[in-house]
């Protein structure tokens, strides 16, 4: 694969500044769970620079919410497929370099609304909020294999699964620059993590609910669904 170094950009300032600037702030982990692309995978592209970490790229590396999709587009664009029996050609580099570049100009303001598709074709053209962009199973199978929406739910073929990346469930919202893009009960400040980290010590679905009185019973189970789901990206012992 082409080298895309130099083309993470030139703004790496404190973390939690440039979280702000260009939403989201996730370390290896949490960047491999929410795009679906294995760690192993994430971490080989940032050490060979195809895809260098926008909020830091040395020691503990961050990932900003459009390197997400970045993830996503480097994965789709240059991986093997067919349809209607025939072999499609990998995306070139060239186009692969255009896509992301256009991901990072992104107004994260977009996120900020329920509903938002942001595609990229096969040819690396980033289309946003089109009603021409094909919807497509969850699970990433494509209606039309020319382009793919980069929000709604990514399946790998190392068997990872990526959830949507605005609504990653009903009562679950991310959004860029809110909580440093981390999942979170819709209307509220209350992170999905905070919430699995009282369910993984044992507390009863009662007692979290008298923590967190506001929040519904749906609300903590889709919470507790979703970290499960990125947790179960991360068990996978995948090469680079």
């Amino acid at each position: 694969m082409e080298s895309l170094r130099g083309l993470a950009p030139n703004l790496y300032l404190n973390g939690r500044d440039l979280a702000m600037d260009v939403g989201g702030a996730y370390t290896a982990d949490r960047a491999a769970a929410l795009s679906g692309v294995p760690r192993s995978t994430l971490q080989y592209w940032a050490r060979r620079g195809y895809l260098v970490p926008s909020v830091s790229p040395e020691r503990t590396r961050l990932w900003s919410f459009p390197d997400l999709m970045g993830l996503r587009t480097i994965y789709w664009l240059r991986q093997p497929k067919r349809a209607d029996g025939q072999d499609i050609p990998r995306t070139t580099m060239k186009a692969v370099r255009h896509a992301l570049a256009a991901l990072r100009m992104l107004d994260l303001g977009l996120f900020e609304t329920d509903h938002v598709t942001v595609a990229v074709t096969r040819a690396g053209d980033v289309v946003v909020n089109d009603p021409s962009v094909p919807l497509h199973e969850v699970g990433g199978q494509l209606l039309n294999p020319e382009m793919i929406d980069l929000i709604l739910p990514f399946r790998t073929d190392e068997g990872t699964f990526g959830p949507n990346l605005s609504r990653p469930r009903d009562t679950i919202r991310i959004v860029p620059r809110k909580l440093s893009g981390s999942p979170h009960v819709a209307g509220t400040r209350i992170e999905t993590t905070a919430i699995y980290a009282l369910h993984r010590r044992g507390f009863p679905t009662e007692k979290i609910r008298a923590l967190y009185p506001i929040l519904s019973g749906q609300a903590l189970s889709e919470a507790v669904e979703l970290e499960d789901q990125l947790s179960r990206n991360l068990s996978r012992r995948l090469a680079a």
